[in-house]
């Protein structure tokens, strides 16, 4: 779905941002931002596989351990005019990186980087300041291109039909654990390459946001707070959360739950262009705390997204980024009672010129089962 010319457009992109902030050059290893620069997955290993983004008119170079060659050029990288080169077992690939750049200056490594491999490049180019190359990629990642928006929609798509059938897998007297191995077959079936995460917190452990599973079994009243995702071939990501109740439901819930709806609305119809991604966040958070959920709205209203789950831009207090067409992120109100219940309703939205579009087109309704 990514074009050669979309990703060599990418790297010229972040080259030139490296060589305009004077740095020697950018280091990326295993992880999302090496498959959104070359779309190469490679799988994070003890042996180093580290890009080297040049500061310079130099093409970038990818570094290899030999038996990983084969798969870097299977990915398509060299159609990008990247150099591959690759190290046996008894080398040192630090002292090979240090040797093709300058001895002096700044070089920015990948926030993901493991730590021990922080270190040893340190040691290899020790008059070569280390920053933060975080800045560098976000900034390109956070505006989608179409052929992006694109690949969020599929993957919202995908992730809506596997909501859809949640009425096959919740049911009572199954434990948590039981629905969400459905739950994870699902996601694959319907279109996804992985399963990121699956969430099915029932009664009282709706009140953890993060909960998972365990094996509680399912019982007559529960409300149910589904999360899932999951990453598609492309490479982009889904997640979405819908709340399900098993017969009869506490007309407290009932309440409270039709104004997180009110809330996610407020949050939607606010993330216009040019807005502050604060401002999208304190729509959502005046709805409940006019309701008295404000204590219980414990999280921030959303995360961005593409080719992580998590990733700028952030609609949390404080951060005052202005919304533009091309990003994409997560509007995801909640409220969490200890003891008793929880509840969060999240769509994806991606942003248009002419405003908010969501991806995820699930009924936001309290499904009744």
């Amino acid at each position: 779905m990514i074009s050669t010319s979309e990703r060599s457009a990418r790297l010229d992109q972040a080259q030139a941002v490296v060589a305009s902030q004077e740095l020697v050059a950018m280091l990326i290893t295993p992880g999302s931002s090496l498959s959104y620069l070359v779309g190469y997955n490679a799988v994070a290993l003890e042996r180093l596989t580290c890009l080297i983004v040049p500061g310079d008119d130099v093409s970038p170079t990818l570094v290899v351990p030999t038996l990983e060659r084969p798969a870097a050029l299977a990915s398509g990288v060299a159609d990008l005019g990247i150099s591959i080169i690759d190290w046996q077992e008894t080398d040192n690939p630090y002292e090979l990186i240090a040797k093709l750049l300058p001895s002096d200056g700044a070089i920015a490594v990948d926030d993901h980087m493991w730590a021990e491999q922080v270190l040893r490049l340190r040691d290899a180019m020790p008059g070569l300041e280390q920053v933060l190359a975080g800045g560098i990629v976000n900034e390109l990642r956070v505006r989608k291109s179409t052929a992006e928006l694109d690949a969020l929609r599929q993957a919202g798509a995908a992730i809506d039909r596997v909501h859809a059938q949640m009425g096959q897998w919740l049911r009572v007297g199954r434990t948590e654990r039981e629905v969400a191995r459905d739950i994870g077959d699902a996601i694959l079936s319907q279109g996804h390459e992985r399963v990121d995460f699956v969430i099915v917190a029932s009664g009282p452990n709706g009140a953890s946001p993060h909960h998972e599973v365990s094996d509680r079994v399912i019982e007559v009243g529960d409300v149910i707070v589904v999360d899932i995702g999951g990453t598609t071939p492309e490479g982009y990501c889904s997640d979405s959360t819908r709340v399900y109740a098993m017969g009869n439901v506490d007309p407290a819930f009932a309440r409270d739950y039709g104004t997180l709806m009110q809330a996610q609305e407020a949050a939607f119809v606010s993330a216009t262009v040019g807005v502050s991604a604060e401002s999208v966040d304190q729509a959502a958070r005046d709805v409940l705390t006019s309701a008295g959920l404000g204590e219980f709205f414990i999280h921030r209203t959303g995360h961005g997204i593409g080719m992580s789950t998590h990733e700028d831009p952030y609609i949390v207090s404080g951060n005052q980024t202005r919304l533009q067409p091309g990003m994409a992120f997560s509007i995801e109100p909640g409220f969490y009672v200890a003891g008793k219940w929880g509840a969060r309703l999240e769509d994806i939205v991606v942003m248009t010129p002419t405003g908010c579009e969501r991806v995820n087109n699930q009924p936001r309704d309290l499904v009744i089962l």
